[in-house]
């Protein structure tokens, strides 16, 4: 009989390693156990990983009883990102979207209670930076939720966000700018808020854990640091890499596409790493 519940990691330091849902055909027999019904994968997953960033969300609402559901089958510590709807980051004009974000913030994510972690809004590559727009789109974001303080991170994907007038609003605001290392889109590691979002998406399937060895060291060490309060100095940054005052952060990296059936076995090979380090 499989035990679901063995070896159920923590975060170290703050830290949290994931992947991107839990429903991929690949993963059986190779992230999952052979026989395991597919019902409890999420029981499973969230026994492996420390965070998982729901798709789902991006596509169409959930039911509050969804919500609860996924809370009442994972364990204490882990936590869900969630995708922010298309239909507002899509928007023309995401400064009229008021009523769509509120229609997801109180559709039932609160019923996620201490599962519910950082919500992820993802512009399209087409979308440019407008500075007004985006003031008054980030002046929308609630901070609470139920009684739960909402934590935003915001993925830019056009060059004209790499800007210090980027970096002020956002600051300004207290979200954070999602770090990536795709080549596909603006890559820059300037922290703007009290947490660290990463989603890489380089993994590769000729090595069993997504990345090289001494790529998943490094970002080991750059996830010790991020959450440290530090700005890792190997990483490209648009501003003053000292432009934060440094102080403890709680970190998310996440696992991304790319070679999608390798994710799980990286976010726990950098999971392993940080309990060594410890």
């Amino acid at each position: 009989m499989i035990d679901l519940f063995a070896n159920a990691p923590q975060p170290v330091q703050g830290i949290r390693t994931g992947i991107g849902g839990w429903t991929f055909a690949p993963w059986r027999d190779n992230f999952y156990p052979k026989g395991l019904v597919q019902k409890r994968e999420l029981e499973y997953a969230s026994r492996h990983l420390t965070a998982i960033e729901i798709n789902g969300t991006f596509y169409g609402a959930q039911k509050p009883a969804t919500y609860a559901k996924w809370a009442e089958e994972t364990p204490e510590g882990f936590v869900f990102s969630l995708k922010a709807p298309r239909h507002i980051v899509g928007a023309r004009a995401l400064a009229g979207t008021a009523k769509q974000i509120a229609g997801f913030v109180d559709g039932g994510i609160g019923e996620l209670g201490d599962r519910l972690g950082p919500l992820l809004w993802q512009f399209a590559p087409q979308r440019r930076f407008d500075a007004d727009d985006i003031e008054a789109f980030l002046a929308l974001l609630p901070d609470q939720v139920d009684g739960l303080p909402l934590r935003h991170a915001v993925e830019v994907r056009h060059p004209s966000f790499r800007s210090e007038a980027w970096l002020r609003l956002a600051r300004a605001r207290g979200v954070a700018t999602v770090f990536t290392d795709s080549p596909d889109y603006p890559s820059f590691a300037d922290i703007t808020g009290d947490f660290v979002y990463a989603r890489l998406m380089s993994s590769r399937e000729d090595h069993a854990q997504g990345y090289p060895g001494l790529q998943l060291d490094a970002w080991a060490k750059r996830a010790l640091q991020w959450s440290a309060g530090d700005a890792p100095a190997d990483l490209p940054y648009v501003g003053a890499r000292d432009a934060a005052a440094a102080k403890r952060r709680d970190t998310f990296v996440f696992f991304i596409s790319a070679a999608k059936a390798r994710n799980p076995a990286a976010a726990m090979a950098l999971q392993q790493r940080l309990e060594a380090a410890r």
